[in-house]
């Protein structure tokens, strides 16, 4: 099946974050997300990797911008996941390709 772009919001399952990387200071992957009503369970991260931009502020460092995941839930689905930080400092968690 073809990748197609979802765009919508995902919801970690509550307790379900991995916080041995977010001690490292890097978004914490839940194990489980809620999304359309239904549970996803992560079954395997198949890769991840991170867009990286300049300081707004003039400065020549390099920030991570965005956390993409690309993960095959227990179901067989494949999924990319963004974790990015808006100017608030929230952090969103988005479906973007999914094939099934």
């Amino acid at each position: 099946m073809a990748e197609r772009f979802i765009g919508e919001a995902i919801t970690p399952v509550p307790g379900s974050a991995d916080t041995a990387h977010m001690a490292a200071g890097e978004p914490g992957l839940p194990s489980a997300f809620l999304w359309r009503g239904e549970t996803l369970a992560v079954a395997t991260v198949v890769r991840a990797w991170r867009e990286t931009g300049r300081c707004t502020h003039g400065s020549p460092e390099m920030y991570a911008r965005k956390h993409w995941f690309e993960i095959e839930t227990d179901a067989g689905a494949v999924l990319k996941s963004i974790s990015s930080a808006n100017r608030a400092g929230e952090a969103k968690c988005i479906a973007g390709g999914c094939t099934a």
